[in-house]
């Protein structure tokens, strides 16, 4: 299929450097506020790009639960792929694409694991059968069936169904810990506003990028 043709004129007006704030993590907070507001379908939603022992990248979408001026935090398996990349290398990098906005935003850091206690803060605040899912799933493991999957739901489900269900001790949260994010803008004429945030001992710098 030849899609050299098929191509959007973006509307935006565009950025400029004076409209920026100097904290990337209050600007992303202004442009993810923005995209609530707009009720953009999972605008949490993020491509997680992790690298594997032969250096081949590999890429999935994963949800962030939260963010503050530490980082950017999700949930998964602590046996699954992505977390064997980042025990073996803990450099990464996230990507919102919030097209419908013309915006995209991209963060390179360093992920590492949060405490229990704070994993299980977020756990104890899923639905109970979210709770269940982490406990059944060995993830990016083989399986032979889905029926498989959910006979041992069944089975957990009859473990726990009497009290609280814990925290698996293979699962809980990681935060990537930004070193540079960068905001992109769509313009049109393909003259496109990109602005990356640097960390630089403290302070985060700010320099303009060609599109």
């Amino acid at each position: 299929m030849d899609l050299s043709e098929f191509r959007k004129e973006y509307s935006a007006k565009g950025m400029r450097r004076k409209d920026l704030h100097e904290d990337p993590i209050v600007q992303f907070t202004h442009w993810f506020q923005q995209a609530l507001e707009l009720n953009l379908h999972e605008p949490n939603a993020m491509s997680l790009a992790t690298v594997d022992e032969f250096s081949r990248p590999l890429l999935r979408t994963v949800l962030l639960k939260y963010f503050d001026p530490n980082g950017f935090v999700f949930f998964t398996n602590y046996e699954s792929r992505k977390a064997k990349h980042m025990s073996a290398n803990p450099n990464v990098s996230l990507l919102f694409p919030w097209i419908t906005l013309e915006r995209q935003v991209i963060i390179q850091g360093r992920a590492e694991k949060i405490s229990a206690a704070e994993s299980l803060k977020y756990f104890v605040s899923r639905p109970r059968e979210s709770q269940l899912g982490a406990w059944v799933s060995q993830q990016s493991s083989v399986i032979n069936s889905r029926k498989m999957l959910m006979l041992k739901l069944h089975e957990i489900g009859e473990k726990f169904k009497h009290g609280d269900i814990p925290l698996p001790s293979f699962w809980g949260g990681y935060r990537v810990i930004p070193e540079s994010i960068e905001f992109w803008q769509g313009g049109p004429a393909r003259i496109h506003d990109r602005f990356l945030y640097e960390k630089i001992d403290t302070t985060w710098e700010i320099t303009r990028l060609s599109p």
